[in-house]
């Protein structure tokens, strides 16, 4: 099984996603800047494996604290915490696993476990996110395998697989499941413009495994839909707001739209710590602008002239009418959404 972002002995381990499909190349992690730095620039990316890597890294820099006292280490938790949170404004899975490790430390404090406990905890805490994500994920591909009992033609925009989690995928996730059941599915495989995530590592993942699928512009997929090839569209989420709004790298909205147009459904897949009850609905939700420079070029060759204006978010809000199902790890969740994700979040986490 591929595996984005693991801990091996005292340190972090990651893919460099930038370097795919081309080199298949691990990165090694003892300083938590920069595992930190690595969810900046996108060496690890995919809302839950950013909150992974940030939850290993936050384990990562407290093993290697100097600090010999409670208060002391306790200071440096909160700075190393807010070093990670300032790295993706939108993928709320990076602020869960965040709250997920304060809370285990704030317990061990009040229990007032030895520097080295705490140490070892925080650890066990991150591995234990990780291997609990890959069976969220298998969960929430059985559930979304009942949507496609024929297969078919299935749309995905972004990676959504194996890469972005912690193993197995949420979109692609439900893909694979298709696949396993021996069911026949065939994956259009949209570029994902500008930094090319479906081209360069769903594409990647879906011959790595032997999936059937075919790579197309951006800008083919509406024509897709009209020829018939395309039965559904599968897409992870970076946030899921209360009232079911979704954001997920930029062109979904668009994708959703011709959806609609095409009366295609458009599922949604995505753990429960992508969704944010605090945020009552999808304007709320910050969207990260990054830089120009990949937009300006490709592959590091310039695409563009010097000087022309850029605007660069790297995601967009589907509103929630335009989605026919949320697949979850607790189950499939139809409009009312606000309800239906309601009555989901009572299971313990």
């Amino acid at each position: 099984m591929i595996r984005p972002v693991y801990w091996a002995g005292d340190s972090v381990v990651m893919i460099d996603q930038k370097a795919l499909p081309h080199e298949e190349r691990y990165l090694t992690f003892q300083d938590y800047r920069d595992v930190a730095n690595a969810i900046r620039d996108m060496t690890v990316r995919g809302a839950p494996a950013i909150g992974i890597a940030a939850a290993m890294g936050i384990a990562l820099g407290i093993g290697r604290s100097p600090a010999s006292t409670s208060g002391a280490l306790a200071d440096e938790f909160q700075r190393i915490c807010t070093e990670f949170a300032t790295t993706r404004p939108t993928a709320y899975n990076l602020f869960w696993a965040i709250d997920r490790m304060t809370d285990r430390f704030r317990r061990l404090c009040e229990d007032s476990a030895g520097i080295d406990d705490v140490r070892r905890a925080l650890r066990d805490t991150a591995v234990a996110i990780a291997a609990d994500d890959i069976e969220r994920n298998r969960r929430m591909g059985a559930f979304g395998s009942t949507l496609f009992p024929h297969g078919g033609g299935i749309l995905t925009h972004c990676n959504a697989g194996a890469l972005a989690t912690g193993g197995y995928g949420t979109a692609l996730g439900v893909i694979r499941a298709l696949h396993e059941a021996g069911r026949p599915v065939h994956v259009y495989v949209d570029e994902t413009r500008p930094v090319l995530q479906g081209a360069r590592l769903t594409a990647w993942e879906m011959k790595k495994e032997g999936i059937p699928a075919t790579l197309i512009a951006d800008t083919a997929a509406g024509a897709c839909m009209k020829q018939g090839k395309i039965d559904g569209v599968i897409v992870g989420a970076d946030r899921i707001a209360a009232n079911g709004d979704t954001a997920n790298k930029i062109g979904t909205y668009s994708v959703a739209v011709l959806a609609h147009a095409h009366g295609i459904p458009l599922y949604v897949a995505a753990p429960f710590s992508t969704i944010d009850f605090t945020t009552k609905e999808g304007a709320d939700i910050p969207i990260e602008e990054r830089s120009a420079e990949e937009l300006l070029s490709v592959g590091g060759v310039r695409t563009a002239p010097d000087g022309i204006d850029v605007y660069n978010p790297a995601f967009d809000v589907t509103p929630c009418h335009l989605i026919e199902a949320i697949i979850t790890e607790r189950g499939i969740v139809t409009a009312p959404y606000d309800q239906g994700l309601k009555t989901y979040s009572t299971d313990e986490e």
